[in-house]
């Protein structure tokens, strides 16, 4: 069984008998001179033997101390190398969680400019519409979905989630060529079990149930109800920034002016003591900025 003194202690003493100076020991440790003299002394309690000599407005080690300094070092040293390989590996990979819909038709076509600003960082991408727990998932940064706050996670606001009822154009001719907000109670939906469905109807003005308006195919994500809509499959309520592309492009055309929200939004999270790391850090810049590339103007 080893008999190792507190490392706090030993931690303060091998500052200290570096520096041979209480006060820049604590400016390298992020303490007050104060709490060095007093780990120093807790240090030489443990120990039985004065470590340090008081001499006007200096310390001097004892010759005790000069002895153990050294090797206390070098333990140190080995301990910093130990842990270097773990942070390196640490560094060398950024994990980030995304929900499918965020991945698919956004994330996934701009990922490879970080990768490209930052070779010697691996990027690995899961996607989950669950919320990554920081405790037990192995995810550096999460892009979630929800209302917030976390409690114990930085957030960034990336942008609010609203929307839209849209279609194909070839849908449109063979069942328009306009519609009104009632039509969509009689039209094929795309996973009309969608609580956005109401919500939209209602604000529309039109008398919607408040469950599911009909039986119909339910999509597990806003990304696989956009590409069934563009194949003509019936109307999906997206969300116009995901897929404004499209709507430029001619695959979709929006049928309202009208678009809604839950007060949902997507958030850019991570735990709070992690938020400085340096690959955190540089992906949390470049994903604000590519966003505010594509993000419109504010009016």
């Amino acid at each position: 069984m080893r008999r190792i003194p507190p490392l706090s202690a030993v931690r303060v003493f091998e500052a200290a008998a570096r520096h041979e100076n209480f006060t820049t020991a604590a400016a390298e440790l992020g303490m007050t001179q104060a709490a060095v003299s007093y780990q120093v002394k807790l240090l030489e309690d443990r120990l039985g033997v004065p470590l340090f000599r008081r001499e006007k407005k200096r310390v001097v080690l004892t010759e005790a101390a000069r002895r153990i300094a050294p090797q206390v070092g070098r333990a140190f040293d080995a301990l910093d190398s130990a842990f270097a390989t773990i942070r390196a590996e640490d560094e060398g990979l950024l994990t980030v969680s995304t929900s499918n819909t965020f991945a698919n038709t956004w994330l996934a076509w701009r990922l490879g400019s970080f990768q490209m600003a930052h070779p010697d960082m691996a990027v690995r991408l899961l996607t989950s519409d669950a919320l990554s727990d920081f405790a037990t998932d192995d995810v550096d940064i999460a892009i979630r979905a929800g209302r917030g706050p976390w409690p114990d996670l930085s957030q960034d606001l990336l942008l609010p989630i609203d929307f839209t009822p849209m279609c194909s154009p070839g849908f449109l001719r063979r069942h328009g060529p306009s519609f009104e907000p009632t039509d969509l109670l009689r039209l094929p939906l795309i996973s009309p079990h969608d609580p956005w469905w109401p919500h939209w109807l209602k604000e529309a003005g039109v008398d919607a149930p408040d469950g599911p308006i009909r039986v119909g195919v339910r999509l597990d994500s806003q990304a696989h109800e956009g590409h069934a809509a563009m194949a003509g499959q019936g109307v999906a309520m997206l969300t116009p920034f995901f897929w404004r592309n499209d709507l430029a492009e001619g695959r979709l055309v929006r049928l309202f002016d009208q678009v809604s929200t839950r007060g949902y939004a997507y958030w850019l999270v991570c735990p709070e003591p992690r938020r400085s790391v340096p690959k955190i850090k540089r992906f949390r810049e470049w994903l604000l900025a590519e966003l505010a590339r594509d993000l419109p103007s504010p009016v």
